[in-house]
């Protein structure tokens, strides 16, 4: 894991998915240049190929994407004003995000997520998926499309004090991201070392679940081998028992990361939705996500 990311170059996305070609991605282009709200100066061609790749190469699903994604990066608080700061650092030091190398048995990609310190009082749940985004978006940069995405959450040293940090909105606002903008293909969410409270949790989560992620939530029993049926032993950091990097190197790597990439942050903070100049209602987290529980779709022309 490098300091400096280079981004995964284009020609090699059109190998590794010949049934996606520069001519759909130059349609793509063209409708974005009538949208003047979205940042489409800012918008490259991997990007576009992402998003249609993650829609199942259909051009309407990805406008909508395209459009609610960006709407979304704007209008949510993880999104804003990313930097390697003290609050990332801080979390950096409280919480591990770890893309594994090792592919999953079906050849996804993987995070890792864990605690690093157990005492609830410094786990801010609105940092860590900042700081989770941060990772993600450059690991996606470096590598491009991937044929599914899978998070693994290890519960081991998590206590029912953690729920409490919990912000509910926030809760509501990341699960809706993860499921219906995120530009992956969504393969899995895994529980490790399942704790008693597993009950509360999933009793937090469900409201704002769909079928399709219910369906993709898989809870492993403390010090169970079942977790191995989708995720290769040797994938995991060596701590629990794998192949991959102790914990401490990978947190001092992640660090290096982040901090040895301004450019590409200070660029991404510019792929965002001017409101003003888009056609007809502006979108407001009031009116996508109000006190019905419910998003709504935006309209695209």
């Amino acid at each position: 894991m490098s300091g400096v990311v280079k981004q995964f170059p284009v020609e090699k996305e059109y190998e590794k998915n010949p049934d996606i070609s520069p001519e759909d991605i130059l349609k793509l282009r063209e409708w974005l240049k009538t949208q003047p709200h979205l940042p489409g100066d800012y918008l490259d061609e991997l990007d576009l190929i992402i998003s249609y790749h993650c829609c199942e190469r259909s051009a309407e699903v990805s406008k909508q994407v395209i459009d609610l994604h960006y709407t979304l990066r704007t209008l949510f608080p993880f999104f804003k004003d990313r930097c390697y700061d003290m609050k990332i650092e801080f979390t950096m030091n409280t919480v591990l995000i770890a893309p594994l190398p090792t592919p999953t048995v079906h050849g996804y990609r993987a995070i890792y997520a864990r605690l690093l310190d157990a005492d609830p009082r410094h786990f801010n749940f609105v940092d860590a998926v900042r700081t989770f985004m941060m990772i993600f978006d450059l690991w996606q940069y470096e590598e491009g499309t991937w044929p599914g995405f899978v998070l693994i959450i290890d519960m081991d040293t998590a206590v029912v004090a953690h729920l409490a940090r919990v912000e509910l909105m926030a809760l509501r606002q990341v699960l809706y991201f993860l499921q219906e903008v995120m530009l992956v293909k969504l393969k899995g969410v895994h529980f490790l070392n399942a704790p008693g409270f597993m009950d509360k949790l999933l009793l937090m989560l469900r409201p704002f679940l769909k079928k399709d992620l219910l369906d993709m939530l898989y809870i492993h029993q403390r010090d169970s081998s079942s977790t191995y049926d989708h995720i290769p032993k040797k994938a995991f950091p060596k701590n629990c028992g794998g192949e991959y990097k102790d914990f401490e190197t990978i947190k001092e790597e992640l660090i290096v990361r982040l901090q040895s990439n301004p450019t590409f942050f200070r660029d991404e903070n510019r792929r965002r939705v001017n409101e003003t100049l888009r056609k007809g209602k502006k979108a407001t987290v009031e009116d996508l996500f109000g006190i019905q529980g419910s998003f709504k779709k935006l309209d695209i022309d």
